[in-house]
């Protein structure tokens, strides 16, 4: 079954224990944390403090989706404020293969994640260093934008990949994701769908989780 990682920037970070739990008690799977850092993307969100905040307030795995400039800087204070998957975008640094192994080594989950304009190509080589790959079908940066339908294909395109080397590597999709769009999403091969607006715009976040599930 698909799993679903309810993203934090659209919730209400005046009361952010609470709109976790409400996800948590939802049916999500995992929490995803978008931390942006206003020169990769342009947008400032969160860092290691938040994160480490939340970690006893949730039973939820922590997917830390960094959206910075020269992530290897910083990912060690993520993993440490309680990262369970730490994902690094392939454009955001120089020596990408380093940087996977160092996440893994640390016993972390480590994914790749790639803009929309960013071709597959790019991670061929580290595909059996990874626990996923972020297909971004949005440009990053700011929630509630429209996912973009050529993306689709670009899903596709990985699951054929995968599939051709039986690679466990599972496909995770962020980026204007709702009820209207998922089915078409993981029948494209998506495993996991981040969805932000959808869900926490919602009176009821329980019932989106659960119709984005049964989306198959």
């Amino acid at each position: 079954m698909v799993k679903v990682a309810p993203s934090i920037l659209s919730a209400d970070f005046s009361c952010l224990a609470e709109e976790v739990k409400r996800v948590e008690q939802g049916g999500a799977d995992l929490l995803h944390i978008d931390v942006m850092d206003g020169h990769f993307v342009p947008n400032i969100t969160l860092g290691p403090p938040v994160i480490s905040c939340l970690k006893g307030k949730t039973s939820l795995p922590f997917d830390v989706h960094l959206m910075i400039d020269n992530p290897e800087k910083y990912v060690d204070e993520f993993i440490e404020a309680g990262a369970d998957i730490v994902t690094v975008h392939v454009e955001s640094t120089v020596h990408l293969h380093r940087l996977v192994t160092h996440i893994k080594d640390k016993g972390i989950k480590p994914g790749v994640a790639l803009n929309p304009s960013t071709p597959l190509d790019t991670i061929k080589y580290i595909l059996d260093d990874i626990y996923l790959v972020l297909i971004m079908s949005v440009n990053p940066g700011f929630g509630g934008q429209k996912f973009i339908p050529r993306m689709l294909h670009k899903i596709s395109e990985l699951r054929a990949i995968l599939s051709q080397s039986n690679s466990e590597i599972l496909i995770e999709v962020d980026g204007g994701i709702n009820e209207n769009n998922a089915s078409k999403i993981i029948d494209a091969g998506a495993d996991i769908l981040v969805a932000g607006s959808a869900i926490y715009n919602s009176s009821n976040p329980e019932k989106v989780i659960k119709k984005l599930k049964e989306c198959i």
